[in-house]
């Protein structure tokens, strides 16, 4: 009797203390999947997003808007990532006098930044983020002011992702953010000033002072390709700038070229989701397109378009590709580039220069993105055009040179001469 009373004590506490791990395994399995989603809510919300820039006359695209499913403005959640990443200063300090800043770059007053453009009376343009002002900050330094788009549907996760980006991003052939204003509803980007404005301003101005020369665009092709170069290789992660294109490359007082305007950008971070196509028609990689995946190698693409830009001066709206296409067939099916030559470069440019650039360019264009080279391939081999031109100007000029310096001798020889001659003719005419 005491045996069977035993064995069913024993089953019953057995069952409880089953019954029991089995309660409290689902409570932790229940409570680990809650964590996973929250995390998975909240690096879906912070993450770097993709940038919508909605300024007039921009070219640029994005279709993403419409079939997003990222929270609106007026989401709780985004408000509350709003506060989380401007620290809670949302509101003006009374330090007046004294910038704050995020991510280290300086943060300005709105009313700052109306005085130093003059109450946004000094237009320089329309970019694809918004209107572009000159300003002249208190320092005396000139900069470069961009206000977001009143129309801009996402404009706070833009500008947050455009600061933040930028923050982390400094090379000598990218244009540098010297700081930003969030204050009475408004969004702004400060940049530093780059007087000689975009490489599309050159190529295409009815005004002849400002053709490029020959030497000029390789020093601007040089210049995109290592500020490209860093976006896809030095930064970490990689950056995909996703908008290249001639208006975007900006010049300062010596022609040195700098890549602009980051609205699109993107770390490369591959989570297997599709976005909208974003870009400007005319440089946007065919394969892009039509599968909506972006790469280093679309980039590669809209490179390869500014290269051949800088050779023909045809835009990309108004059928440089068909252009491309018939000289790249050529009289014997070799590409017959000089066909395609900007005239303003005829008997000023080196004809093998031209062909080895275009030829570059042309690789960058190739249907398949695997088939089309590295940034830092296309980097070197603008880098041997440029460095067998300055060393063939250097023999050019040591031969030149050396003539001066013979024709000197001659010249020096020929006058003892004339001075050995008129002192015997003199000695001559005092002996008779």
């Amino acid at each position: 009797m005491l045996t069977r009373v035993g064995i069913t004590i024993i089953g019953v506490t057995g069952g409880v203390v089953v019954g029991i791990s089995i309660a409290i395994g689902v409570f932790y399995l229940i409570r680990y999947y809650k964590k996973r989603s929250n995390l998975k809510r909240r690096i879906s919300n912070t993450s770097t997003t993709p940038i919508r820039v909605n300024g007039e006359n921009s070219g640029s695209v994005d279709s993403s808007v419409a079939i997003s499913d990222d929270l609106e403005i007026g989401d709780e959640n985004q408000n509350e990532n709003r506060k989380q990443f401007w620290g809670g200063r949302g509101k003006q300090s009374r330090d007046v006098g004294k910038p704050l800043s995020v991510s280290g770059i300086p943060r300005y007053h709105y009313k700052d930044i109306q005085k130093a453009t003059q109450n946004f009376t000094t237009v320089l343009g329309q970019g694809s983020f918004g209107p572009v002002y000159k300003a002249v900050m208190l320092t005396g330094e000139v900069v470069a002011v961009k206000v977001l788009a009143s129309d801009s549907k996402q404009g706070e996760r833009e500008f947050q992702t455009e600061v933040a980006l930028l923050s982390r991003l400094h090379h000598r052939n990218l244009v540098n953010l010297v700081g930003y204003c969030v204050d009475k509803g408004q969004r702004i980007l400060i940049y530093e000033f780059m007087s000689n404005g975009s490489l599309a301003s050159h190529l295409y101005s009815d005004n002849n002072q400002k053709i490029l020369s020959w030497e000029q665009r390789l020093q601007i092709a040089n210049d995109i390709s290592h500020g490209i170069e860093y976006l896809h290789e030095g930064a970490v992660p990689p950056v995909i700038h996703r908008d290249l294109k001639s208006a975007n490359i900006l010049l300062d007082r010596s022609m040195r070229a700098k890549v602009a305007d980051f609205g699109l950008s993107k770390e490369e971070v591959f989570d297997g989701r599709k976005s909208g196509l974003k870009g400007t028609y005319g440089y946007m990689d065919p394969d892009y397109m039509s599968t909506n995946k972006f790469t280093k190698k679309s980039d590669i693409y809209s490179f390869g378009i500014i290269l051949f830009e800088l050779i023909t001066v045809i835009n990309p709206q108004q059928g440089l590709l068909d252009y491309i296409n018939v000289a790249s067939l050529g009289g014997d099916g070799k590409p017959d580039w000089s066909e395609i030559l900007d005239q303003n470069l005829l008997g000023e440019s080196n004809p093998e220069e031209v062909r080895q650039l275009a030829d570059v360019a042309h690789r960058c264009l190739h249907k398949l993105p695997k088939r089309r080279p590295s940034i830092s391939d296309i980097t070197q081999a603008i880098s041997r055009i440029r460095q067998r031109r300055l060393r063939k100007d250097a023999s050019t000029f040591s031969r030149s040179d050396t003539s001066g310096v013979l024709r000197a001798i001659e010249l020096q020889q020929v006058e003892l001469s004339n001075i050995t001659s008129m002192k015997e003719m003199h000695g001559t005419a005092l002996g008779a």
